[in-house]
């Protein structure tokens, strides 16, 4: 819409399932063009940059974005413009400017208009007799093929459109037109309209430049006499020649159909009525309707209206509505009063007035096709044909525009597709804004705009309409300034309701905006609007923005005022809880619930009978809103009962409560619950129940209740079967509905549960959870930790040890991380429910007996890092690990604090300073969060905190909410303070491996950087050093090939011996740190295959060179053992990393042979064969007196080997059987048939021998290999373990 302004830039989060685009608006408001000094000096500078590319190029780079800032507010710039043009063509008037800076003076001229628009522009161009030739020759010099100098010829274009609006005859400036060779001149009225018809048909911008010319050229007296006729006949052969079906076709009609809307548009009437009819005839014959090009139809729908307004004369409708006082300050003196209607002048004779009309026959045929237009595809071509359709009804009499606008309402049917629709709201909107909808159409025009304000037409996933539904406000819009109020007084009611439903209720951001916007005009113009000021207060351009905030806050606000009440009830009913989105679906029935208590007897008595039949139709997106809305006004209606002091059953009657109960069984048995339908039946009749059961409807003991509860355990039951996307919504609302029906259905007088019903409710729970399906494992550990205390009563250890079953990981449900997720969550959540007595119960309380086990099943949580194809989905249950951890040790705290053992509080503070080290942001936030909400906990503080007041010195209280844990910048500097920490040493140095060798590069940077600023701290603290490379040690002890802490933290030592952090320990012979690390490092590269390990090892090798004592001599020989490595991509790494440490090590090699090392390394193609290389890695080992690698043949335990010690114990029939044994397939065996053939009955006593011997060593060599053949051959399983023995 024209007064919407789209300029929105973020995104609205509702209820965390979607998000709408341009919520949030920041514009930079600028005064003034402050960077005219920076300009100057640019354009100055141009002379000396022309020739340098790059500096070419950053001066217009810093140019375009200096120009680019004033886009919005281009006005700025008026002031400067001539001085800046000026500046610039004095460049290319200069004789000895080279080319190249001329097209870059061109280049800045362009970038200026662009800004500014060519119209603006164009007066300010120097139009001097004296430049019509030299612009002529600049003209007549460019390659119109050239595409780096389009600019050039652009702008040359339009300064030539300029120049020839000067007063004086073309041929003056001919004088003798032949040269001295006697070969006749082309004159300058020739030479400018071959250049405009060349220009007419390029494919760049010069184009459009050529028409402005021709629009002002072809004007001229002298060439309008001698050249426009023929201009005309070549443009209407090109046309009739070219064809938009190929591309030099569509560029050749682009630039004739733009050259003749410019004709038409500048040029006199009567210069150009002559020909209007033969152009009109020629458009229709191109069929430009049938084009696929926008732009095509665009123009010659601008064409044809300009054709249209040449075929009628100009004039002003005598007959045309004329506001008499259009002061907004009349109006808003009188606010909610009518101000009085002025008088309407209308024609004195309009008999007389009629007979100065003249219409052509031509002009049907142009109304026709403008009244097309308004249903073209395109946005563009349609609010063309609408600026025709207002220009040219303008000019006809009073019955003709009557009869344009009876047509155009034709385009308002049901049959019509939403383009037409569209491009209606905008004719109508013209007319209006122009005075041409007298007040006698408005009654016609009003229930159209109304219909068009809430258009919504599904089309497949999505719908069309928005665009219909923003004209619609636009129309409102204009119709606001352009009638006297007391014109709109039998629809102010009408058109305020529809206004303020779609300023609220509207799905698009863009359309509630215009709408607001259009309310605020008609308070503003009209004055009648009710309550118009106090709406506009809570309903403006930026409250509207947000869609929940619309929905739930403002809607609500509205209500309060009796005009708006019923009609946004309605709305709601009738068009919004049968939408396509289901967010607006539940979002309407949620604003239904706010707005009950506005008009609880019409919720009761209209709203919900209406809503119960829907609610079992056979449309589903009607019956899943129906549904939700039912239980939304059924909870609102019991609140205000019971708010009331009345029975539950106040607002309803018997039909309603039987129908509200009918709802789930007509469903169940029309099998409405099945399918794609039943994503969205489970969770809406969930919802259902849950409503119901919160407003305590009086069916306890009615047999619905067991059909409740069925519904919620098949659903828990059906999770697999559900579509990934609904599945949590489809959980979610299940247990919400099992927590709220148990509250209100099995509780008995006593407070006590049914023991039968509890039995059977628990144990069969519990039993699910073994479940083979991850799903029905998470929807059943939910709704456990959903179950009420007392149904929990006296069954909670049984509860809480099915729970930690489903949170220990076993091979075969190893990727069930949800599950996990989803039990631990349910843990706290059963704890919270049955709370906490130390001396209690382990059954029925969290006390003494129960609260280790607990917090082993909360810790073991922490450490899940399973991975799968989905990422780190061991995160989720790290996560909810963390979550249930912080509230099950603020439930003890806040009720029994001594259940908290010292050894518990200081395993959960440690983990979680790991977590907060860690390299995933959320995780780390989240671990941060919960690390400093048990810190800072006062009431009471969390007891055995290690270190507590150096942790509250390190993490202040002020900083808890503000500290932003998911910026590696300020979380590393905070995290690695804990290092000097002894108790959190370990488990933050853990953490921090993972990040500093991790890939995230801000993370790495931030997290290196503290880690080395702290090694810094402590560099001449040789006893923290000491603790420190001990911790860091059992770190990589603990971690041997576990490579995702073991890869990091090879990197994380790379950097750490690069960066000089253990200097300290250099200049000691045989430092333990060194040594161990070193072994470490052999141990954890031994037979690995991953290329990021190996890499990362030779760094941390390359960095043990340092260290005195035969360290070197052991680090060479390693790095020696890479360099022949299978795989290329180490050796030639290694070899490169060798080199790079000898430049920095120099002293590790005898600098007489350091030039022939260096050499070697540097020259050798290390991606060689083998052999090669090994004979280079040989010398290098001499070079540097390195013992040379020995090459050792692989021993394979198989056929080959075991002939030879067969053939040598060829008599020992036990050794015999082995090889069989070994060989694994002895009824095909050639080799086996060969030495020996065991009989079949004493294959199980062979088979026992050879593993009784294996077992016991006398076999060592294959060993191995036995027990693996054993395995594999499922020999084993069938002994007992007496049998293995012997």
């Amino acid at each position: 819409m024209a007064l919407d302004e789209r300029d929105g830039a973020g995104p609205e989060t509702e209820d965390g399932k979607s998000q709408e685009p341009g919520v949030i608006t920041t514009r930079n408001i600028l005064e003034s063009f402050t960077e005219s000094q920076e300009v100057r000096g640019l354009i100055g500078s141009l002379k000396g940059v022309f020739g340098d590319l790059v500096a070419r190029e950053m001066a217009m780079e810093k140019f375009i974005g200096i120009m680019d800032k004033y886009q919005e507010q281009p006005h700025l710039l008026d002031r400067h413009l001539e001085w800046m043009m000026n500046s610039l063509l004095d460049i290319v008037r200069d004789n000895g400017s080279p080319p190249p800076l001329v097209h870059l003076a061109f280049k800045f001229l362009y970038i200026i208009t662009k800004v500014r628009g060519y119209k603006l522009f164009l007066p300010l161009f120097p139009h001097e007799v004296g430049d019509l030739q030299p612009v002529l020759d600049m003209l007549v010099d460019q390659n119109p093929k050239d595409s780096e100098t389009w600019e050039t010829r652009y702008m040359l274009l339009l300064w030539l459109s300029m120049i020839c609006l000067i007063p004086f005859d073309l041929a003056r400036f001919d004088g003798n037109i032949f040269s001295e060779e006697g070969h006749a001149r082309m004159p300058t009225m020739d030479r400018i309209l071959k250049i405009a018809k060349c220009y007419l048909v390029v494919s760049d911008k010069a184009r459009d430049a050529a028409a402005v010319l021709v629009s002002k050229f072809i004007v001229r007296p002298d060439v309008r006499q001698k050249r426009m006729a023929d201009f005309l006949d070549w443009t209407l052969s090109m046309l009739s020649k070219s064809s938009f079906q190929t591309m030099e076709g569509t560029v050749v009609v682009n630039g004739m159909l733009q050259a003749l809307a410019q004709l038409f548009k500048h040029g006199k009437r009567e210069d150009c009525l002559p020909y209007a009819a033969t152009v009109l005839e020629c458009l229709d014959n191109c069929k430009l309707s049938e084009s696929n090009q926008m732009v095509l139809r665009k123009l010659g729908m601008k064409l044809v209206q300009r054709l249209g307004m040449t075929f009628v004369k100009p004039k002003v409708a005598k007959w045309r509505y004329q506001r008499g006082c259009r002061s907004l300050a009349a109006n808003l003196q009188a606010p909610g009063s009518v101000v009085q209607n002025q008088m309407i002048t209308v024609a004195a004779n309009e008999a007389d007035d009629e007979e100065e009309y003249d219409i052509p026959a031509e002009i049907e045929n142009v109304v026709e096709q403008l009244l097309v237009g308004l249903k073209d595809k395109d946005t563009i071509v349609r609010w063309s044909a609408a600026k025709g359709i207002g220009r040219i009804t303008g000019r006809l009499p009073k019955e003709l525009a009557d009869d344009v606008i009876g047509s155009l309402l034709d385009c308002f049917s049901f049959q019509e597709t939403d383009n037409a629709w569209h491009g209606g709201c905008l004719a109508l909107a013209e007319l209006g804004r122009r005075g041409l909808l007298l007040p006698s159409r408005i009654s016609d025009v009003v229930p159209v705009i109304l219909k068009a304000l809430t258009y919504d037409e599904k089309r497949g996933a999505c719908s069309v309409g928005s665009n219909v539904r923003d004209a619609a406000c636009y129309v409102c819009w204009a119709f606001a300034r352009a009638y006297d109020p007391a014109e709109l007084i039998p629809f102010i009611n009408q058109i305020s309701s529809a206004l303020v439903i779609a300023a609220v209720f509207d799905r698009d951001v863009n359309c509630r905006r215009a709408a607001s916007a259009a309310f605020q005009e008609n308070v503003g113009r009209q004055g009648t609007f009710p309550h118009g000021i106090d709406i506009l207060t809570a309903a403006d351009y930026f409250a509207v923005g947000n869609r929940v905030n619309c929905y739930l806050t403002i809607s609500v606000y509205i209500a309060g005022f009796p005009e708006y009440t019923q009609p946004m009830i309605d709305h709601l009913v009738n068009m919004k809880i049968n939408h396509w989105d289901s967010v607006i679906r539940e979002l309407s029935t949620k604003a239904l619930h706010n707005l009950t208590p506005r008009a609880p007897e019409h919720m009761a008595n209209v709203v919900l009978p209406r809503l119960l039949p829907l609610s079992v139709g056979t449309d589903l997106h009607t019956r899943h809103g129906a549904i939700l809305a039912c239980a939304e006004i059924t909870h609102a209606l019991c609140k205000l009962a019971e708010e009331n002091n009345r029975s539950v059953t106040y607002y309803f009657n018997e039909k309603s409560l039987e129908g509200l109960k009918q709802i789930h069984q007509e469903l169940c048995s029309r099998q409405l619950y099945r399918g794609l339908g039943g994503e969205l039946m489970r969770p809406a009749v969930c919802t259902l129940i849950e409503k119901l059961s919160l407003s305590k409807m009086p069916f306890r003991g009615d047999p619905i209740i067991g059909g409740w509860q069925w519904l919620i355990n098949d659903s828990l039951r059906s999770l697999p079967l559900v579509s990934s996307a609904a599945r949590q919504h489809v959980k979610e609302s299940a247990v919400s509905a099992l927590a709220a029906l148990c509250d209100e259905y099995y509780i008995n007088e006593k407070g006590e549960a049914d023991p039968a019903l509890q039995d059977e409710l628990v144990t069969q729970y519990v039993s699910e959870l073994q479940n083979t399906e991850e799903m029905i494992r998470c929807g059943f550990s939910r709704a456990l930790g959903a179950l009420p205390r007392f149904l929990l009563k006296g069954r909670l250890q049984q509860v809480l040890e099915g729970l930690k079953k489903v949170t220990l990981i076993s091979p075969a449900d190893v990727s069930f991380a949800e599950s996990r997720r989803d039990a631990l969550i349910a843990i706290a959540k059963v704890c919270q429910t049955v709370g906490v007595k130390g001396d209690g119960p382990q059954d029925e309380y969290v006390c003494k007996d129960n609260v280790s086990q607990i917090y082993a099943t909360l810790l073991n949580g922490v450490t899940d890092y399973t991975t799968d194809s989905r990422g780190d989905v061991g995160g989720w249950v790290r996560e909810a690990a963390m979550t249930s951890l912080m509230e099950v040790t603020l439930l003890l705290v806040q009720n029994e604090a001594e259940l908290i053992d010292a050894n518990i509080c200081k395993q959960i503070m440690c983990w979680l300073a790991q977590q907060s080290a860690e390299k995933i942001d959320k995780f780390r936030a989240h671990a941060g969060s919960v690390f400093l909400t048990l810190l800072h906990f006062d009431r009471p503080p969390v007891p055995h905190i290690p270190h507590r007041e150096e942790l509250e010195r390190i993490f202040p209280r002020s900083e808890k909410e503000t500290l932003n844990w998911n910026a590696a910048s300020e979380a590393f500097p905070r995290i690695t303070q804990l290092l000097g920490l002894p108790t959190y040493q370990y488990y933050v140095l853990l953490g921090l491996s993972v990040s500093v060798g991790g890939l995230t590069e801000t993370t790495l940077r931030y997290s290196a950087q503290s880690l080395f600023d702290y090694m810094k701290k402590i560099q001449n603290d040789s006893s923290a050093m000491e603790g420190f490379c001990e911790t860091l040690l059992k770190v990589f002890e603990d971690n041997l090939r576990n490579d995702r802490v073991s890869v990091p933290l090879l990197t994380m030592l790379d950097q750490m011996l690069a960066n000089g952090c253990f200097d300290i320990f250099i200049m000691q012979e045989n430092h333990p740190f060194s040594v161990k690390l070193l072994t470490l490092c052999k141990e954890e590269i031994k037979r690995s295959k991953d290329i990021r390990k190996l890499r990362s090892s030779i760094g941390v090798f390359c960095g043990l060179i340092q260290f005195q004592g035969d360290m070197k001599e052991k680090v060479l020989f390693q790095l020696f053992l890479l360099l022949c490595h299978p795989f290329p991509v180490i050796r030639k790494t290694t070899a490169s990393q060798v080199y790079e440490m000898l430049i920095t090590y120099s002293d590790v090699v005898d600098p007489a042979v350091l030039d022939e090392v260096m050499t070697i390394l540097s020259d050798t193609n290390w991606e060689a064969e083998l052999p090669v290389v090994r004979e280079k890695r040989n010398y290098l080992c001499d070079l540097m007196k390195v013992p040379k690698p020995q090459l050792v043949s692989k021993v394979k335990y198989g056929n080959v080997l075991l002939r030879g010690f067969l053939k040598k114990h060829s008599n020992d029939r036990l050794l015999h059987q082995i090889h069989c044994v070994l060989l694994c397939d002895r009824g095909r065996s050639a080799l086996g048939r060969e030495y020996i053939s065991v009989p079949q009955e004493e294959w199980p006593p062979a088979h026992h021998r050879v593993y009784g011997l294996a077992e016991g060593g006398c076999l060592k060599p294959f060993q191995s290999r036995v027990f693996k053949t054993f395995q594999a051959c499922s020999v084993t399983s069938s002994w007992d373990k007496n049998a293995r023995m012997k």
